[in-house]
């Protein structure tokens, strides 16, 4: 429980972040609200030579809108985005999804964009930005660019991130007025983490059929994933509990479900048809 030594050097700008992680040649490590990291450092999964403590940085803070576009900076915390009114107001789904992240403790340093950067495959957000059709906002040496979430996270702790490049932001689409929206998790006891995480995004015509849907499993996986085989089957149908349910048996289809000494494969499996279909029936009846 003892991480290896490493030195520790404070940005003052992403510019200087960046510069940093180029000097460090693959050995730097950013270091936002440590949440994550740490405990990977203390159990030497990880071992950086360098901190380089990003925390600092103001310009990675806030909230803003853009057009059908919420754009979260990378370092605002879960506590800052669950209080701020632009959340509250085009976004509430993320609310409820931020009050089921582990503790207040957590909540109050723990970063937005630390969450989506990291990629834990149990981490609440990433389900939450796929069904929200979020893009991350990177920032390297050759510039700045914009990666679609499904195209952004790839495997366990693994991003399209590259070496000497920060995230600057995460900006979510702002879901249909007429439409709803949800996170649904089975969570660990000990640990707070999803071993199931659901989110769904829906809308339904005023005649019942189904026009939008999108659905973004978390825990279940590698990593987060899309359960397209649900949006393709309930796309233009009418939304009623027999087709909810027949939809929600295929949310795992094609995918490899992790296992482990709490949940097995065909466990994970079968909570990710049964948030799934809890999740649907809260958005469309």
């Amino acid at each position: 429980m003892i991480p290896t030594s490493f030195d520790y050097v404070r940005a003052a700008s992403v510019p200087e972040a960046i510069q940093l992680l180029k000097n460090f040649n693959g050995e730097g490590k950013l270091l936002a609200g440590g949440h994550s990291l740490v405990p990977l450092m203390k159990f030497r999964i990880t071992t950086p030579g360098t901190l380089i403590d990003i925390s600092q940085i103001k310009e990675l803070k806030g909230v803003s809108k853009e057009g059908g576009r919420l754009v979260i900076g990378a370092l605002t915390t879960y506590a800052e985005a669950l209080g701020d009114p632009l959340v509250a107001a085009q976004l509430p789904v993320l609310a409820e999804a931020i009050q089921k992240i582990a503790d207040m403790q957590v909540r109050n340093k723990g970063t937005i964009g630390g969450n989506i950067a990291h990629a834990d495959p149990a981490a609440d957000l990433p389900a939450l930005a796929l069904a929200l059709d979020a893009v991350v906002h990177i920032t390297g040496e050759d510039g700045e660019e914009r990666v679609p979430i499904q195209d952004f996270l790839f495997g366990p702790f693994m991003t399209a991130l590259p070496e000497t490049s920060i995230v600057t932001a995460v900006s979510f689409a702002i879901p249909p007025t007429e439409g709803k929206s949800i996170y649904l998790k089975y969570f660990h006891p000990a640990s707070g983490y999803a071993v199931v995480g659901v989110a769904a995004v829906a809308r339904k015509t005023a005649a019942g059929v189904i026009n939008h849907i999108r659905v973004g499993i978390t825990g279940a996986g590698d990593c987060a994933f899309r359960a397209e085989n649900v949006e393709k089957y309930l796309l233009g149908k009418m939304a009623t509990p027999e087709n909810i349910s027949k939809a929600a048996q295929l949310a795992a289809e094609g995918v490899d479900m992790g296992e482990d000494l709490f949940a097995s494969g065909e466990y994970r499996k079968h909570l990710c048809e049964v948030y799934t279909e809890r999740a649907l029936r809260k958005v469309l009846l």
